[in-house]
């Protein structure tokens, strides 16, 4: 792929002395790029085997802290290390930094060396292992969503987050002339994003003020999700260069429509499009009928992972373009699952209960699993719904609440025998600990309606 380097090229670069700087990553249970910063002849002399890094960093929240209760790392412990095993095949300029380039790394057990289970990109890999046995690709796309603000992140933390001013001030879905006023922040994001290796197809404006959308062209699952990963880190460095605020919260403001994450996804198998049958009146395979009813019918089972804060489940609201049921419908953006391309090769299914606040590495395996299971069963797939699915009242809901998520995640059968227990346990861990900090925390909502009232 354009973009790319290989090892002898990112040596041939470094002793050229245009590379000076190798970024060294691998992603969190957060989905962010985590890791060291090599000058460029160390790591092509030496570091390009591996490296080291705390076991920590997979039992952490967003604020870094290290909650108790996690299985696999804890104060009792010791915290030790993990091996960053770099994976050659993903090195890449960053061309919006100087002389930099990156590569991601797999984690792996210090005195095993097997991979780390609880890592999202081997919860992930292993999941596309399993279809491979299968004889089967699986391929995805997502679409990042995210706001664009007036302000820097700095000077919207130091407010306390509180002047929030996105940078346009109208609806600005598929307008171009409020996206021509944005330009200097979205060409640099799309022409340093494909510079880098990541198939952008295109931006646009979306449904709300300051609301941006980000497509990059479907591949294999794996550099799917290492293409959304470096894309999101890459979308928050370039508004930050030029000054202003990039946020993938999922819903900033009550009164406005919040930000997705949607994942396309079908298999292959070789060339050949596993998910079409020319015969069938809307293009579906057998295949794809029973993936689709495991995607369905699973949902509940790992929405932690398409909505993994409180503030993910704000999202789900009726009239919005989020969803709220947990059924299909063909091409039809009121559904949870949505039917494209229906009668061509390209038939695909659209999940869009996802929120910008998504690791894909996670999503995408829970997702896969769920599919699997369906496979395997020869699950029956339900007759799509039709209308505003939002008042069907027959629909099953998406759970409303990180709290009936993750009990859904801990009670999983299904995730459980896809995944592993260490893993289903951790992320539920994970989950626990981001509802037992809400639930401490004490809101401006709660202060502004009691404080004299009550």
């Amino acid at each position: 792929m354009a973009g790319m380097l290989s090892f002898d090229q990112l040596k041939s670069q470094v002793t050229d002395g245009l590379i000076d700087t190798v970024l060294v990553c691998f992603v969190d249970m957060q989905g962010r790029l985590t890791g060291k910063r090599f000058h460029g002849a160390n790591f092509v002399q030496h570091s390009y085997v591996e490296t080291h890094c705390c076991n920590y960093l997979l039992a952490t929240d967003l604020e870094m802290a290290t909650p108790e209760g996690y299985a696999s790392t804890s104060w009792a412990s010791g915290y030790g290390d993990y091996v960053m095993k770099p994976d050659l095949t993903t090195i890449r300029p960053v061309p919006w930094l100087e002389s930099t380039a990156m590569v991601l790394c797999d984690l792996l057990d210090h005195r095993t060396h097997d991979l780390v289970p609880q890592a999202p990109r081997t919860i992930l890999k292993r999941q596309i292992a399993r279809l491979e046995a299968m004889g089967l690709t699986p391929m995805m796309a997502t679409e990042l969503e995210f706001f664009l603000f007036e302000k820097s992140l700095d000077e919207i933390r130091k407010s306390g987050f509180r002047d929030l001013a996105p940078i346009s001030g109208y609806n600005e879905d598929y307008h171009i002339f409020q996206t021509t006023k944005e330009e200097g922040i979205m060409r640099p994001i799309r022409n340093h994003l494909y510079a880098a290796g990541i198939p952008v197809e295109n931006t646009k404006g979306e449904a709300e003020a300051g609301q941006e959308e980000l497509n990059i062209r479907y591949a294999d699952a794996l550099a799917c999700a290492d293409h959304h990963t470096i894309a999101k880190h890459a979308i928050k460095e370039i508004a930050w260069q030029h000054g202003h605020a990039a946020s993938f919260l999922p819903k900033w403001a009550a009164g406005m429509v919040g930000s997705s994450s949607h994942v396309h996804q079908s298999l292959w198998d070789g060339e050949t499009p596993a998910f079409y049958n020319a015969k069938d009146k809307l293009g579906m395979s057998d295949l794809m009928r029973h993936y689709m009813a495991g995607l369905i019918a699973y949902a509940p089972d790992y929405t932690v992972f398409l909505a993994p804060y409180v503030n993910s489940y704000k999202r789900f609201s009726k009239g919005t373009f989020a969803p709220t049921k947990t059924v299909w419908s063909v091409d039809n953006r009121t559904a949870g699952f949505r039917l494209c391309g229906d009668g061509t090769k390209g038939v695909r299914v659209e999940c869009r209960i996802g929120g910008s606040d998504l690791n894909p590495y996670l999503a995408q395996a829970a997702m896969l699993a769920a599919g699997i299971k369906g496979i395997e069963e020869k699950m029956e797939l339900a007759a799509p719904t039709q209308g505003d699915v939002y008042e069907d009242a027959k629909a099953a809901d998406i759970p409303q609440t990180l709290r009936a998520a993750t009990e859904t995640l801990r009670g999983s059968a299904m995730l459980r025998a896809a995944m592993g227990d260490d893993v289903v346990d951790h992320y539920t861990r994970c989950a626990e600990w981001e509802q037992e900090e809400f639930d401490r925390a004490v809101t401006d909502w709660e202060i502004a309606r009691g404080f004299e009232r009550a």
